[in-house]
C-alpha cells in the first residue's frame, strides 16, 4: 500500500469531538498517548526482562501511523510529502557527517 492510499482510507475513519475544530488538538495530543503506550511496552521489555507479542507492538505502530496521517492530513500534508521530506533531510545529514549530535537544523 502506498501511504497516500493509507492516509485516503485512514480519513475514513476519521471522527472527531465537535468541540475539536478540524481535529487538529485532537490527532496532536493522541499521536503523544499513542507513542507514550508503545513506550510503555518498551520499557516492561526492559524493566521486566519480557517479551511483548509482535502484534501488539504492530497494533501500537499502527495506531500511531493513523494519528501521524490524520495530524498531517489536518495540516493539508501528505504522507508521501512527509516520507520524502525526511529521507532527504536524513540523507543530506548523512552526506554532511551529522546524523550524530543535537539540534534540528544541523
Amino acid at each position: 500500500m502506498e501511504f497516500n492510499e493509507y492516509q485516503e482510507r485512514a480519513k475514513e475513519t476519521a471522527i472527531y469531538p465537535n468541540k475539536l475544530d478540524g481535529g487538529f488538538y485532537y490527532t496532536a495530543l493522541a499521536l503523544a498517548g499513542e507513542v507514550g503506550e508503545l513506550l510503555n511496552k518498551i520499557k516492561k521489555i526492559a524493566r521486566d526482562n519480557i517479551q511483548i507479542p509482535r502484534e501488539e507492538i504492530i497494533s501500537e505502530l499502527g495506531d500511531i501511523l493513523w494519528y501521524l496521517s490524520e495530524t498531517a492530513r489536518n495540516f493539508n500534508i501528505s504522507l508521501e510529502e512527509v516520507a520524502e521530506y525526511n529521507l532527504k533531510k536524513i540523507r543530506s545529514r548523512k552526506e554532511r557527517g551529522t546524523l550524530q549530535g543535537s539540534g534540528d537544523n544541523r
